[in-house]
């Protein structure tokens, strides 16, 4: 039987109540310092990138201090983090322009976030989120996993998604849609034999019932 299509309130609510720590993983005290933690965890674990960044922070406080480093100082403390010539690249660009057209200050708005090196829609809105607490949708991995099979979206593009999820999603959830999708994603809902019959939120998902079916 075709259910309808989930209501993204009452499964966000079930997810809510089923992973009430879900917050973002990765370490940070200032914008400046999410923002780079953010473009560190590209293909890489946020456990590995908080054993990195207490030491990159303590050699390395401001965007200027960032931005007059030498590459391969950056390089040699990233190193573990993988990508690291390209990341170590981006940060240093990133922070030379938020140093020379930000007052040394991480802007605040999308659209000059997406302008800075190594930084596209899914870091911006994360630090939008989660450093300045403006209600933003960041799209990974899991988020296009789980909201495609939930029947939200029917796209792999993270744009197309981004704007989907917002006409979809009510947006006092927002703020927390990203981290409960994630945690969801990861603990529950994962791309390989996903645990259905455990599901917080089967009831709502037609995927997840017609993968139990499938499993006999």
């Amino acid at each position: 039987i075709a259910m309808k299509k989930s209501s993204p309130a009452r499964v966000l609510a079930a997810l809510a109540n089923a992973y009430p720590d879900a917050r973002c993983g990765l370490s940070f005290e200032s914008p400046l310092q999410l923002l780079v933690a953010t473009i560190l965890s590209a293909q890489c674990t946020d456990v590995r990138v908080n054993r990195v960044t207490p030491g990159l922070f303590r050699e390395f406080s401001t965007a200027e201090a960032f931005a007059a480093a030498p590459q391969a100082r950056i390089e040699k403390i990233v190193h573990s983090c993988g990508f690291f010539r390209q990341k170590a690249k981006s940060i240093r660009s990133c922070c030379r322009a938020i140093a020379e057209r930000h007052g040394g200050e991480v802007p605040r708005r999308l659209e000059d976030l997406v302008k800075l090196a190594g930084v596209g829609r899914k870091t911006a809105n994360v630090v939008l989120n989660e450093a300045f607490g403006q209600p933003a949708i960041a799209v990974d991995t899991h988020v296009l996993r789980t909201s495609n099979r939930l029947g939200w979206i029917s796209t792999r593009d993270p744009v197309k998604a981004e704007f989907r999820i917002m006409e979809t999603v009510p947006e006092k959830w927002w703020t927390r849609f990203t981290l409960l999708m994630i945690a969801h994603g990861r603990r529950c809902c994962t791309a390989r034999k996903p645990a259905c019959p455990e599901c917080p939120v089967l009831a709502h998902c037609s995927f997840g019932q017609e993968e139990i079916n499938d499993r006999g």
